[in-house]
C-alpha cells in the first residue's frame, strides 16, 4: 500500500523545514543535471527568507505535501494578486520523485485558480523539461523567454559609463505604490499593488525600489530588487521601453557593488543583453513566462524574480 501524503497550508513551524527541503530538493537537481550544485552554498538558512515573505504576503496560501509521520516532502509556494495566482518556486525532496507530489500541489492552486476566476502565471526553468512538461500538461502555455543573467559588479561599480538619461531614476516612496501598479496593469496587463505596499513598507526581507519618470511625470518604469544578504536579486520590474529598461538595471547593478547576482533579462530585449554582456554578465538559465490564460497585447520590457515570483 502507498504511503498517505496529505496536502497542507504551511504554518509557522515549518519554517525550518521548508528551507531544509528547497536547499536540498535545489542542490540535488543542479548537482546531477548541470553540476552546480555549488550555486545554492552549503546552508539551507538563507532559503527561511521564502516562507517568510510569502507567509507576509499571504498567511496559509502556499501548500505543502507531509508523510503521515508529519515530514514535508514538497512545497508550492503560491500567491493571489488582484488579476491572477501566481505560482513561485515548486520543490519536492529527491527521494519523493515519482509519487505525483508536484503535480498534486500545483493543482490544489489550480483549483483555486479556477474558483476565483483568475488565471494561473509562472516563470519556469527550460533547463528542466520535467517540470516544463508538467505545467504545460496541466494546461500552462508557454510565453515569452528570459536568459539568467549571471554578474559580479566590481567594488567602484560598472565600468560602462551611466546611460543617458539616468537623472530620470530615483528611489520610490510610498505615494508611488498605486502608480507603480497602474503603470504595470496599464502595460502588462496585471496588477500586483500588494507586493509593491510589500516592498515599500521593507518589514520582511530588505527591498529597494527604483522608479523611472518621464519628462512629464509619469511612470514609464520600475524595478525592484531583494538586497537582503540571503538572496541579491534584481525584479521584479517592468520598463516601457528598452532605453527606461537599461537605466533602471545599469542604475540597480551599480548601487550592488561587489556583488553577485543574476537578473533575468526577455531574450528579445536584444539591446539590453547586449549591454549586459558588454557590463560583464554572462548566461546560466534559460526561464519561460507561462500563463493558464495569456494577456493579449502585453507592452514593454519585462524583469522576473523568484521572490515573491513575479509573473
Amino acid at each position: 500500500m502507498s504511503e498517505t501524503i496529505d496536502f497542507t497550508p504551511l504554518t509557522a513551524a515549518d519554517r525550518e523545514p521548508i528551507a531544509r527541503l528547497l536547499h536540498r530538493a535545489l542542490v540535488h537537481w543542479y548537482e546531477s543535471r548541470l553540476g552546480q550544485g555549488e550555486r545554492f552554498g552549503d546552508s539551507h538558512d538563507p532559503f527561511t527568507l521564502f516562507p517568510d515573505v510569502y507567509e507576509a504576503l499571504d498567511p496559509g496560501e502556499c501548500v505543502t505535501a507531509r508523510t503521515a509521520s508529519g515530514e514535508i516532502i514538497g512545497v508550492c509556494f503560491s500567491h493571489e494578486r488582484e488579476t491572477h495566482v501566481a505560482i513561485g518556486i515548486v520543490a519536492t525532496a529527491p527521494d519523493a520523485g515519482g509519487r505525483g507530489i508536484a503535480k498534486n500541489m500545483v493543482s490544489l492552486v489550480l483549483v483555486k485558480a479556477r474558483r476565483l476566476g483568475k488565471p494561473a502565471r509562472l516563470v519556469s526553468s527550460l533547463l528542466n523539461l520535467d517540470s516544463f512538461s508538467l505545467y504545460t500538461r496541466l494546461g500552462f502555455v508557454p510565453g515569452a523567454l528570459f536568459q539568467d543573467m549571471l554578474i559580479t559588479v566590481p567594488g567602484n561599480g560598472l565600468l560602462a559609463a551611466a546611460p543617458t538619461g539616468i537623472e530620470q531614476v530615483r528611489e520610490a516612496v510610498w505615494a508611488d505604490v498605486p502608480r507603480l501598479a497602474d503603470f504595470e496593469q496599464a502595460l502588462q496587463g496585471i496588477r500586483r499593488e500588494k507586493d509593491f505596499t510589500c516592498f515599500i513598507r521593507n518589514e520582511i526581507g530588505a527591498w529597494r525600489v527604483l522608479v523611472s519618470e518621464a519628462a512629464d511625470g509619469s511612470v514609464n518604469g520600475f524595478l525592484a530588487m531583494s538586497i537582503h544578504p540571503s538572496c541579491t536579486m534584481i525584479g521584479p520590474g517592468v520598463a516601457a521601453d528598452e532605453k527606461t529598461a537599461l537605466r533602471l538595471l545599469w542604475k540597480a547593478l551599480d548601487g550592488l557593488r561587489d556583488k553577485t547576482l543574476v537578473f533575468l533579462v526577455p531574450c528579445a530585449a536584444t539591446t539590453v543583453v547586449r549591454s549586459a554582456y558588454a557590463w560583464g554578465a554572462r548566461n546560466v538559465e534559460l526561464h519561460v513566462a507561462q500563463s493558464t490564460a495569456p494577456v493579449t497585447g502585453a507592452k514593454g520590457i519585462v524583469f522576473p524574480t523568484f521572490l515573491p515570483e513575479s509573473s
